[in-house]
């Protein structure tokens, strides 16, 4: 792979804490006493988010060759794959070194530059690691990490908002995706989504 750097997501390196697995529910539903168990809900809900947009982007990128996801639809604009570069290099940065106080080793314009291209297995197996990265923090934060306040380029974030900007950050950067791989494919493009329903077939 030229340009940005894929490497260090093979493999991500071992997160862990003192005290081992929390006992902690996290189900999202009612717990015994009949209130809502909202730190299980907060944990589903992200997985579920994390888990469409792997999904939605690995569909994506399986459909299109090499030379597509490196295409550029004008000079400055991003490929596919600097798309696929920059969410790993933002979800590193944000899990390893902003919220598990690890080193910050992100070189962010690098992401964007125009030598950056990889091929599909590359590009499949950083979606892979990424969003494992961001399940295995799901896995590892303990209800009283949420709430606390990390700077992040100068502005104050808890976890919680740290771990929901992730999800909308990437889902920015999703819909760039499947525009570049339809606007390529045509009437080859499969949907990730719910497919339109001809005129007339309701």
């Amino acid at each position: 792979m030229r340009g940005a750097d894929c490497a260090p997501f093979l493999p991500f390196p071992a997160i862990s804490r003192a005290g081992g697995v929390r006992n902690m529910v996290k189900s999202g539903k009612a717990k015994e006493d009949g209130t809502m168990d909202l730190y299980g809900m907060n944990i589903s809900y992200l997985r579920e988010k994390y888990a469409d947009i792997e999904k939605r982007l690995t569909a994506a990128v399986g459909q299109l060759s090499e030379a597509q996801l490196n295409w550029r639809p004008a000079e400055g604009d991003n490929s596919i794959a600097n798309l696929i570069v920059h969410l790993a290099g933002n979800a590193k940065q944000r899990i390893l070194a902003n919220v598990f106080g690890g080193p910050d080793t992100r070189d962010r314009e690098a992401e964007f530059d125009e030598t950056v291209h990889a091929s599909k297995e590359t590009l499949l197996a950083t979606i892979g690691d990424t969003f494992a990265l961001l399940n295995r923090a799901l896995d590892d934060l303990r209800p009283d990490d949420w709430e606390r306040v990390i700077d992040v380029g100068g502005r104050s974030m808890t976890v919680f908002k740290i771990m929901h900007t992730i999800a909308s950050h990437f889902s920015e950067h999703l819909g760039q995706t499947l525009y570049l791989a339809k606007h390529q494919l045509g009437d080859a493009y499969v949907t990730t989504s719910v497919p339109r329903t001809p005129r007339g077939t309701r």
